[in-house]
């Protein structure tokens, strides 16, 4: 019956240890709600408490300020609160002791990293507790605090579109961390898109706030999932990262090198609003009352144009245009001298484009013959010089006949009467 009680017992405790409850107050990164912090920050329950600073490391320029601003707002707060000073002095010296005695996990310590693991009072004692670096703790607020920096997957994005390069985020990780000492704070790189350091997180805050076990080492190695416990770092491994400086030094002002970069400027074109369809009629019918009565129809061009819209000129005639751009040999023509000029070359192609429009194809001539008879005026036997290969194959007698008139002109001289006042066709054809 003593030992059911007694594993009943055991039981119970073992519920009671592992039976977490964490409320979770945020501020939402506004200044102008630092005022509730008297619901979450109590006197009663601050030993219980631990402080998480968030930064967000797509924008690294407002890394440290942001650091600074809101652990100077806890400071205020807790300086505020009325506890007694033993107690703050002792919430104090704890945090000191556990900065001191860290042991980071390994083969000797597997489940924490404390070295108070050991059962052994002699160790204890035996253990050596070195002294604080001069920049250490010196901002003891009593609590834990955890310093975590999100969105570390930005840090390619800061290296294609901002030109960062391994330096500039060894030297952000510097100043953090120098931070980090200052207030006992450990440091914890995070990516909520690709999963880094999640539940790492969790498991530390566990860790501190209800001594659960916890054996993850410190990982510096990665620059996008560093992960430095509280009581791990000081000065000389911070040393490590100013080695790989090239172009920057340690003390230079973090605002002078990590510069936000400038904003590109975006051209908005001035929105342009249509007016209602009534204003924009009455708009138009005022400016048809102010212009002069217009004459009906289209406006009388004083030059006429051709269909191609070129202005023709007036004075130029047809037949003259014809007869000066079709040019015929009269070397051996003889020309009657009461003739008008070229009345000889306009009678010639206007007899010539009659016999074309007529297309006579009587019965074969002559092979010198243009008509049927003499005096025949020329326009009865135009398809007589169309060759019998032509009419066999059914082709056009237009080309044959150009061909035969300007053969015939240009072969035959013939005699015109002085005193004929016939047209030159008929008298050649007397």
């Amino acid at each position: 019956m003593e030992k059911v009680c007694l594993r009943s017992c055991l039981i119970s405790q073992y519920l009671e240890l592992y039976q977490t409850r964490c409320n979770v107050w945020i501020l939402d990164g506004d200044l102008y709600h630092k005022g509730l912090l008297k619901f979450a920050m109590e006197a009663s329950s601050l030993k219980d408490t631990l402080v998480m600073l968030v930064v967000d490391m797509s924008r690294p320029w407002t890394a440290l300020d942001s650091l600074q601003k809101w652990a100077s707002v806890v400071r205020e707060h807790i300086d505020k609160l009325k506890i007694p000073p033993e107690e703050m002095k002792e919430m104090e010296q704890k945090l000191v002791r556990d900065f001191q005695e860290y042991i980071e996990p390994g083969e000797d310590f597997p489940a924490s990293p404390q070295r108070r693991n050991t059962s052994l009072q002699e160790d204890k004692d035996d253990s050596v507790i070195l002294p604080l670096g001069a920049d250490t703790l010196t901002c003891n607020l009593g609590i834990p605090v955890v310093v975590v920096c999100t969105k570390c997957d930005a840090i390619s994005v800061l290296e294609k579109e901002h030109d960062y390069r391994d330096e500039h985020f060894d030297f952000i990780q510097s100043h953090i961390r120098r931070f980090c000492l200052q207030y006992g704070a450990a440091l914890i790189y995070t990516s909520v898109k690709e999963n880094k350091n999640i539940d790492l997180v969790y498991k530390y805050i566990v860790q501190k706030l209800y001594g659960f076990p916890f054996n993850v080492p410190a990982v510096v190695v990665e620059k996008d999932a560093v992960f430095i416990p509280a009581g791990w770092d000081n000065d000389k491994k911070i040393g490590i990262l100013h080695e790989n400086f090239q172009t920057l030094k340690a003390d230079d002002n973090f605002e002078d090198i990590i510069t936000k970069p400038p904003v590109r400027k975006f051209v908005h074109e001035k929105e342009i609003v249509a007016e209602d369809d009534q204003v924009f009629l009455m708009k138009q019918q005022s400016q048809l009352a102010k212009q002069p009565p217009t004459a009906a129809g289209r406006p009388v061009d004083a030059s006429p144009r051709v269909p191609g819209g070129s202005p023709r000129t007036p004075n130029r005639s047809v037949t003259s245009n014809v007869a000066s751009v079709t040019p015929i040999p009269t070397g051996s023509k003889k020309i009657d001298p009461n003739m008008k000029a070229g009345a000889t070359s306009e009678g010639v192609l206007a007899n010539f484009f009659n016999s074309l429009l007529s297309k006579k194809t009587g019965s074969p001539g002559g092979p010198g013959g243009v008509g049927g008879s003499p005096g025949g005026g020329g326009t009865g036997g135009a398809g007589s010089n169309l060759p019998p290969s032509a009419k066999k194959s059914g082709q056009k007698p237009v080309l044959t006949d150009v061909q035969a008139e300007l053969d015939r002109i240009s072969r035959k001289p013939e005699m015109v009467s002085p005193t004929s006042s016939t047209s030159p066709t008929e008298g050649e054809a007397s």
